[in-house]
């Protein structure tokens, strides 16, 4: 330090020191005292003692103030205080040496060095942080250490104690090099602990901007893809020929892909962040597989490769498994394989295990292959297996990384083998269970079965385009909809009228969904506790944890599925629809 004195910090420590040790040293001076009084019996010891016990207790009175306000730096005056308060404790602590010199005989001198040289090794370790309290609890100690036999040696003629005194000059020189090295030690400690609190506060703050980033990229991108998916729903509905069906497919099966890549980064921050959670639902497995090839037959025939979907004859009608995360992960091994194989096949074996409780999904191609000294690299984030690949074929290497990663928090496993100019198989496992009959989970919403006849639902949505494709999707249900512009007007109309379910929107202006929601919530209307369902282009864990201290029935991320709103609409508008609000809002606190 440039100064003699130390920070606040410094000294908060030496008083939080000082505090701790009250006891130890009145025990230890107590140990002194009476094998003091084994060497030469006296009342000088007892009176000793007694002011050893008198200066710790000012002591504690002076640093007391120091102990309870840590944060503040002492004035001049106080710091005088603790210096004065320091060196009459040390004085008085190490007063007895002089008494052992003097009584104690031969034995009694030797006990004092000893018991000298301790408590300069303890302050000058307990006290170099401030140098100034350093050199107060240093001072008296060295007086007694290097007086006391100088002393001795030149009243008395004895050489020895000269020779002492030189001893106890090598000690104090060998004592100072020990504090400057623990200083500087402590120093670095301390320099290493400042960096490591703001390299964390660095990455916290990195970490809130790309949370933020992707909030803002995921709203943008959903707003858009819901007039081109929802659209591509709606003409699904009218009079379509056999070809223009297929197309429409396509275009939906797209639309689902590019909603998933979009969830990729959102999921690849989950699994850093440790919070990626899974569902437990019936997939038909023919659907969705066959809507994974069918969405890569068009570049597959257009290199020319054949594309093969091979489907094992013991398989079940459907398993018990997160769809959405099975068909991720084989979206992201498809995708590789036909871009990375510029002729022959690209084959997609699926089959169950001996015991049927795990699924093996194989993907196969005739592609390029893979180094075997660079297979592992592929599985790595933003990794890919050339520094030309990204060059040649495009993608950040993200995906592959992502699918590992899934498959092992399902408690499965992604494993590849290859051979350089001849192919690649990518092989996933995943536990599951075989599903019995039941209703298919991939079929179309029937009006009749979810019917929405003579139900009023609220709907707040800024996005004119959105309003028309929610009046477009939920008429044929039987709706009646009232649609507003924004949270204001919802709060207005939900005072006005009685409706069954209100849908509300984030991000909207005047007043956004959340507000709207909180302010019915509180208010005394009829709809006080009308079911919410939120309809949001905002689909990160922070904004279901926004919704979740409200309580609503259902989130849904834009872009909007249609049989998935007239569902979830259909079961608010039931009687347990009622009681739902504080279930979800548990639900949701939960699993993000």
């Amino acid at each position: 330090m440039g100064s003699l004195a130390g920070t606040a910090r410094d000294y908060a420590l030496l008083a939080q020191g000082r505090a701790q040790g009250v006891l130890s040293r009145i025990a230890l001076a107590a140990f002194i005292g009476v094998t003091t009084l084994f060497l030469a019996p006296s009342l000088i010891v007892l009176g000793w003692f007694g002011a050893v016990v008198a200066g710790q207790g000012l002591d504690r009175l002076v640093f007391r103030h120091m102990d309870q306000h840590p944060d503040q730096m002492p004035s001049r005056g106080y710091r005088m205080a603790m210096i004065a308060a320091t060196a009459l404790n040390t004085l008085i602590y190490s007063g007895i040496a002089v008494y052992l010199w003097t009584a104690g005989g031969e034995i009694g001198r030797m006990f004092a060095i000893v018991q000298v040289a301790g408590g300069l090794l303890h302050v000058s370790l307990h006290m170099h942080p401030v140098r100034e309290m350093l050199i107060a609890a240093v001072t008296p100690h060295a007086i007694y250490f290097l007086g006391l036999p100088l002393w001795y040696g030149l009243s008395h003629g004895a050489a020895g104690a000269v020779v002492v005194f030189i001893g106890g000059l090598l000690y104090l020189m060998h004592l100072a090099i020990a504090v400057r090295h623990s200083k500087a030690t402590t120093d670095a400690l301390e320099d290493a602990r400042v960096e490591a609190v703001r390299e964390r506060e660095r990455a916290e703050r990195a970490s809130a901007a790309k949370s933020d980033f992707l909030a803002v990229i995921s709203h943008e991108i959903r707003t858009p893809m819901n007039a081109v998916v929802s659209a591509a729903n709606l003409l699904r509905r009218t009079r379509l020929s056999t070809e223009q069906r297929e197309h429409v497919s396509m275009l939906i099966d797209a639309g689902d892909v590019l909603v998933g890549l979009l969830n990729d980064v959102l999921d690849f921050s989950k699994i850093e962040a440790g919070k990626m959670t899974f569902e437990r639902a019936r997939m038909a497995l023919q659907p969705r597989l066959g809507a994974v090839v069918r969405l890569w037959e068009p570049r597959a025939h257009a290199k020319g490769l054949r594309l093969k979907l091979v489907l094992d004859d013991s398989l079940p009608e459907a398993i018990i498994t997160d769809p959405l995360r099975l068909q991720q992960i084989l979206f992201n091994l498809m995708s590789n394989a036909v871009k990375f194989t510029d002729e022959g096949e690209v084959r997609l074996d699926v089959r169950l295990d001996a015991s049927r409780t795990r699924l093996i999904a194989a993907v196969s191609d005739t592609g390029c292959g893979i180094a075997p000294e660079r297979l592992e690299r592929i599985f790595a984030s933003f990794e890919q297996a050339e520094a030309g690949t990204t060059r040649r074929y495009g993608g950040t290497g993200l995906g592959l990384a992502i699918s590992r990663r899934l498959a092992e928090l399902m408690g499965g496993s992604l494993s590849v083998d290859s051979t350089p100019g001849q192919g690649s198989r990518f092989t996933l496992e995943l536990p599951v269970e075989v599903s019995g009959a039941g209703a298919d989970v991939e079929t179309t919403a029937d009006p009749a079965a979810l019917s929405l006849k003579g139900r009023r639902v609220l709907v707040a949505e800024d996005h004119e385009v959105n309003r028309r494709i929610i009046r477009l999707l939920l008429e044929p249900f039987g709706a009646d909809l009232t649609l507003v512009e924004n949270g204001e007007e919802a709060v207005r109309a939900a005072a006005e009228s009685a409706f069954d379910v209100l849908v509300l929107d984030m991000q909207m202006p005047v007043m956004d969904g959340l507000s709207a929601a909180r302010a019915i919530r509180a208010g005394s209307s009829v709809n006080a506790r009308t079911p919410i369902v939120v309809l949001t282009a905002n689909a990160m864990d922070t904004h279901r944890d926004a919704w979740a201290g409200v309580g609503v029935h259902g989130y849904l991320t834009k872009p909007i599925n249609p049989e998935a709103l007239a569902r979830t609409l259909h079961a608010a508008c039931t009687p347990a629809g009622q009681d739902a609000p504080l279930t979800l809002a548990r639900e949701l606190a939960s699993t993000g």
